[in-house]
């Protein structure tokens, strides 16, 4: 598995995003322990969470609970393994989600998921989502104090435009290592974000990589050209989209999400397509 730097850490170029494992259609524990123990024979270092990732109100936390579990009963070595997960963002159990930002509630939040995730410290916790009625400042204040009393390894923002990464960046000292944002074929608003996180060396993790849980089984039908050279090379369409995600800049780190194994052995398998300029052109234009 081709490497990538996070901050100071060197990480799988693909991560695995465990959202799908804990929400609506989410798998039995076995096929989701499966999943994540498919990715890590698969080289995968980096598997990303988040205290919201769950289904019903009284769970809070399934998500690092289940990404705990696998890495405790895989037999392998786990010790290059970094768990991110993620705080300021809450699903109520009703299908909605609100946010956060308070440093009171940044700081406890982030203590519980180091207690679920079985930690002493984390490896990445990033501020999951702006609450507007919190100065964006106040809230990454907290994620800086986390980072400062050892609470956690790294530190991380979501969710965030360009002004907000200088912004956190700031608060932080120059210490931001990690900007996640939505990005696909589809959904290509955060590139600016991109560019700027290129060139700062900050990593961007685009979330919903594939386009989303509902929209990556048709990711094919829907942008041609991905499913046009994806057929030219022998593979998914998913494979030609991580790969072209990946070639957009050396700090992009895709997650694409998983709930069977099969989906996480596909997407690994990403860091060995290589485009040409032409077909990677042909793709930027769609």
């Amino acid at each position: 598995m081709i490497q990538r730097s996070l901050g100071p850490r060197t990480v799988s170029a693909i991560g695995l995003g465990g959202m799908p494992m804990s929400i609506e259609g989410r798998p039995d524990v076995e096929r989701s322990t499966a999943t994540i123990h498919a990715a890590l024979d698969a080289g995968v270092t980096l598997i990303d969470t988040a205290d919201a990732y769950h289904l019903h109100a009284g769970e809070v936390g399934h998500n690092e609970d289940l990404i705990a579990s696998a890495l405790r009963s895989y037999g392998g070595d786990t010790s290059s393994v970094l768990v991110a997960t993620k705080g300021g963002h809450l699903r109520p159990g009703d299908g909605s989600w609100t946010q956060d930002g308070r440093p009171e509630y940044l700081k406890a939040a982030a203590k519980a998921s180091a207690k679920r995730l079985g930690v002493e410290a984390i490896g990445l916790y990033q501020f999951h989502r702006p609450d507007p009625k919190v100065p964006y400042v106040d809230s990454v204040g907290a994620i800086r104090d986390l980072l400062d009393e050892g609470v956690i390894q790294l530190a991380g923002i979501s969710n965030a435009w360009v002004e907000q990464i200088d912004l956190a960046n700031q608060v932080l000292g120059g210490r931001l290592v990690s900007v996640q944002n939505q990005f696909s074929p589809a959904h290509r608003a955060s590139l600016p974000e991109l560019r700027h996180c290129a060139e700062l060396g900050i990593a961007f993790l685009p979330w919903s990589p594939l386009g989303g849980i509902r929209n990556a089984a048709a990711l094919g039908n829907r942008h041609h050209a991905f499913a046009t050279i994806a057929a030219a090379h022998g593979v998914s369409p998913h494979q030609v989209t991580l790969a072209w995600e990946l070639k957009l800049a050396p700090i992009v780190i895709p997650i694409p999400g998983a709930s069977r194994p099969a989906s996480i052995e596909d997407s690994a398998k990403a860091v060995e397509l290589v485009l040409t300029e032409d077909e990677f052109a042909a793709l930027n234009a769609t």
